[in-house]
């Protein structure tokens, strides 16, 4: 056997292991920073944070038997009875590809933050005033509720389940969202937007409403967060007729640490 296949053999038995650790160890750490720093909200929907905090426990767990393992010597081979066996296990990709992949995966996410869902990706994926019977009607409401109090979901969903435009005239609104500036709308109205959850980031979808400005929507930036307030009346906008917010407040805001409704 040639010296260098020898020392393929050898990386095999020795080395490699250690890149399937540092891969559990990587995974485990990226979750559990995901669910101790709060940055979880941004991917999942809480429903499920449990099951990502418990993953990364037992993948932790995992990686410190195998390095255990490792260090007490268990499947400890000697470099000469390495290099007297044949390495018959076969795979499709080159020895340490998949963990060397899952690892480098880990590391940029532990090195790049999870970014918040924008207006870019609001466009892309359509902004609705309506919750599609396609899609997970997330939470019961309450039509109890005063108006002023209802949050852009809670509107959203009033509206879905009652929709006709001209029962909301005159109701007073006070909700929080991002700006969107919508192609379909003239240049004096934008769209104050929120990301809807229902199982991930991935599935997520925006709903919003118009908002008719005094001035023009290049007064608040796309993606600004706004607080606005006012009350509802009825117009013809995009071919349709739907409820339009008249600001008598429009008061920018930080971005919130859970800006995602569920």
């Amino acid at each position: 056997m040639s010296s260098k296949s020898k020392s393929i053999q050898y990386k095999y038995k020795v080395l490699f292991p250690w890149l399937d650790i540092f891969a559990f160890l990587a995974w485990g750490v990226l979750l559990l920073k995901y669910w101790l720093t709060g940055q979880l909200q941004l991917l999942i929907h809480p429903n499920y944070f449990w099951l990502v905090s418990v993953t990364g426990i037992i993948l932790v767990a995992i990686a410190s038997l195998r390095v255990w393992q490792q260090l007490q010597g268990w499947r400890k081979r000697s470099y000469e009875q390495d290099l007297g066996e044949d390495v018959r296990h076969i795979t499709l990709f080159p020895p340490g590809w998949s963990s060397t992949l899952l690892l480098v995966v880990a590391i940029l996410g532990l090195l790049i933050p999870p970014k918040i869902l924008a207006s870019d990706t609001a466009l892309q994926r359509g902004i609705t005033d309506s919750l599609l019977t396609t899609r997970a009607q997330p939470q019961s409401f309450t039509v109890s509720i005063q108006p002023e109090e209802r949050s852009l979901l809670d509107w959203v969903r009033t509206l879905n389940a009652y929709p006709e435009p001209d029962d909301y005239f005159g109701q007073k609104v006070n909700v929080k969202g991002f700006v969107v500036h919508s192609y379909a709308l003239p240049e004096q109205y934008l769209v104050i937007s929120r990301f809807v959850i229902t199982c991930c980031a991935v599935d997520a979808y925006p709903v919003g409403l118009p908002v008719k400005l005094s001035t023009s929507q290049s007064d608040y930036p796309v993606d600004t967060w706004l607080q606005v307030e006012g009350s509802i009346i009825t117009e013809e906008l995009a071919d349709k007729r739907q409820v339009v917010i008249v600001p008598t407040s429009i008061e920018k805001i930080p971005t919130p640490r859970d800006p995602y409704e569920f």
